[in-house]
């Protein structure tokens, strides 16, 4: 099992597709670590990219937004800033349109009324999806924005000249109208263009022109809370999306897939069908890599760094927060040393673990406080650095002066950890319990609250053994005492089924 991973670790970048009918399972490896996970199940797949009809539920104009019905179990959300509209400065008229004031939503909308819509967000906790009326379709070499009219470069292309060049050339494929205008919408060339031929620009434009056609004559067709397009497979996403000129292999261990995504790579991606190979060894592919052993760590609060030292990370509604600790390292000449390395070391682990987990959102980092500014200026260096690899979108602040760390991740999909995980049903995800004493005097009160109330002739407590335990041991005094109180004796009944804070006062 060693000889794989000496493979590995001489491609800059490998992908491992683990697909089954129910799941599939994308992971990114490069120079031997995994850098990302990408999940998707047949049952949940997710929705950002997909076009719906859609019908608007509810205007908010205070918060000016709108609640629309897309057919799911919960109204999906548009504000005003996504819908397409001049006035918004959303249909590229230039810098007027750009500077004039939004229109008001509730000028633009109004309940009842059908429009398409594409989910930008997946729904996110009791979040339901965040919807734009300025649809964009992905292609191999293209974005298509069919209600734009502007050609834009992708902005990881960074020669100005080859900018222009590529905008030349694609411009003269799009062609305009008499009028100026491009034919046909708007397209964004994207980062696998830059060496594309004008006939795979040509393939492409005409696809993403037809896709389109197709989207709006079944919306003129479909009433509200229609599929009207849904976005690529995980498998296929691989393919667009994922592989790159980094990219060494691309590994799948189902044979039909692996045909599949062939046929489907010659199509839309023929420079990365070369890279596909099947795997067909007996163990598991993720097996044989580790990965599932990454995917548990993945979940686990603490990451141990090779230090010695490890972070912490908790993640909550509002915020992700992760915290820099020393442990067991002690290696460097003196304590500023020490804590610098670390930091260093920490800068990496938490740009890793931000892609592995798929954190998103807002993010602190709590590194340890280092009192040299030098020290401060290379650990923000080294983080920026790392985090120029992610192929989502990051902004990072300086040192606040408590020493924190502020930066954001774009955020479209669940992470992680909510993918694979829900909150403890006994503890409902506050991760701590309350100890078996604190239930017992909240047993006691309750029965002394309905004494005063009831007059039955005997009380009866249902708990969990933990609990009925510590009543008959060292609570039985005041057990004993509250009885001869209310004049009522009360007895003690265990319930398997019970978590500990559970309870129940039968009156008989």
């Amino acid at each position: 099992s060693r000889c794989p991973h000496r493979l590995l670790a001489m491609a800059l970048q490998d992908i491992l597709v683990n697909w089954t009918p129910h799941e599939t399972r994308v992971a990114v490896i490069e120079n031997g670590a995994v850098q990302e996970l990408h999940l998707e199940r047949a049952l949940e797949r997710g929705l950002v990219g997909n076009i719906y009809q859609g019908k608007v539920a509810r205007v908010l104009p205070g918060m000016q937004s709108a609640f629309i019905d897309i057919g799911l179990e919960r109204a999906a959300f548009l504000h005003v800033a996504d819908l397409h509209s001049a006035g918004n400065g959303k249909s590229g008229g230039g810098d007027a349109a750009a500077a004039a004031p939004p229109v008001p939503i509730e000028r633009q909308v109004f309940e009842g009324q059908t429009l398409t819509v594409q989910v930008i967000k997946d729904p996110i906790g009791t979040k339901g999806a965040r919807l734009s009326t300025q649809v964009s379709i992905a292609g191999r070499l293209l974005v298509h924005l069919p209600q734009d009219n502007h050609l834009g470069i992708s902005q990881k292309i960074g020669s100005p000249e080859l900018r222009e060049q590529l905008r030349q050339r694609l411009s003269a494929l799009v062609g305009k109208t008499e009028t100026g205008e491009y034919t046909g919408g708007g397209f964004i060339l994207r980062t696998n263009a830059e060496e594309a031929s004008d006939a795979e620009l040509a393939d492409d434009i005409a696809y993403l022109r037809k896709t389109w056609a197709a989207i709006r004559e079944r919306a003129f067709a479909s009433p509200p809370g229609t599929l009207l397009h849904q976005d690529l497979t995980l498998a296929e996403r691989v393919l667009r999306d994922l592989a790159n000129d980094d990219t060494a292999a691309i590994r799948i261990d189902s044979k039909l897939q692996y045909e599949h995504l062939r046929a489907f790579g010659a199509t839309y991606t023929p420079g990365a069908v070369g890279k596909l190979q099947h795997y067909s060894g007996e163990r598991p592919i993720f097996d044989l890599f580790n990965i599932d052993e990454e995917i548990r760590r993945a979940l686990a609060r603490r990451v141990d760094l090779k230090s010695g030292g490890y972070l912490i990370i908790d993640q909550t509604e509002a915020l992700t927060t992760v915290d820099v600790n020393t442990g067991g390292y002690v290696g460097a000449r003196n304590f500023d040393d020490t804590i610098f390395k670390t930091n260093l070391e920490a800068a990496g682990a938490i740009a890793r673990q931000l892609r592995l987990r798929n954190l998103g959102g807002i993010i602190i980092a709590d590194f340890i406080d280092m009192t040299r500014e030098d020290h401060q200026q290379a650990v923000l260096a080294e983080f920026r650095k790392q985090l120029a690899r992610d192929r989502v979108r990051t902004t990072v602040s300086g040192f606040t002066q408590l020493g924190l760390v502020e930066m954001t991740r774009k955020r479209t999909r669940e992470s992680l950890a909510h993918v694979l995980c829900e909150p403890c049903p006994t503890c409902e995800g506050r991760g701590i319990l309350k100890t078996a004493r604190s239930v017992c005097y909240d047993i006691l009160r309750e029965v002394l609250r309905e004494a005063r109330q009831f007059d039955p002739k005997e009380f009866r407590v249902v708990a969990s053994a933990g609990v009925v335990e510590m009543l008959l041991d060292e609570e039985s005094q005041h057990l004993a005492g509250l009885s001869e109180f209310i004049g009522k004796p009360i007895s003690l009944s265990v319930e398997p089924g019970l978590t500990p804070e559970q309870y129940d006062i039968v009156l008989l």
